[in-house]
């Protein structure tokens, strides 16, 4: 399986406290350490470098993150996104911008999505896509 990681998860993953082990940031874990790929892409860098603050933190991920594949998004997807924005808004659901995005990188890409944003979730009966731990 390839996972795409969405930023909360990341998020969880990279806090200095290390508070927080759901069953989402074991499962990153396990992925890096083998277990699955993982591909991440310029939307989720983005918004990691927005949440953290300090050069260590913007180091850190920036090194972290060059390791991974890198998908771009092309216009078909934006034009896909949109659509998935679309259904979803048709169906009372309320989808992001970005997750549109990352729903339809997953689709066209055959990814998994990995995170604990339930956006995600509500989404899932109304556009194709794989999310982590849903069936």
């Amino acid at each position: 399986m390839t996972l795409l990681v969405d930023t909360s998860v990341w998020s969880l993953a990279l806090r200095r406290d290390g508070s927080v082990e759901s069953r989402e940031v074991i499962a990153l874990r396990e992925a890096l350490d083998g277990a699955d790929a993982v591909v991440t892409t310029g939307l989720v860098l983005q918004e990691l470098l927005q949440g953290f603050s300090g050069p260590k933190a913007k180091e850190a991920i920036i090194q972290r993150f060059g390791t991974l594949p890198l998908i771009q998004p092309d216009r078909q997807d934006h034009i896909g996104a949109a659509e998935v924005r679309n259904v979803c808004r048709r169906n009372g659901v309320q989808v992001g911008t970005i997750d549109a995005i990352l729903i339809q990188l997953c689709g066209r890409y055959e990814l998994t999505l990995l995170s604990v944003d339930k956006d995600f979730a509500n989404a899932a009966p109304y556009v194709p896509f794989k999310l982590w731990g849903n069936g």
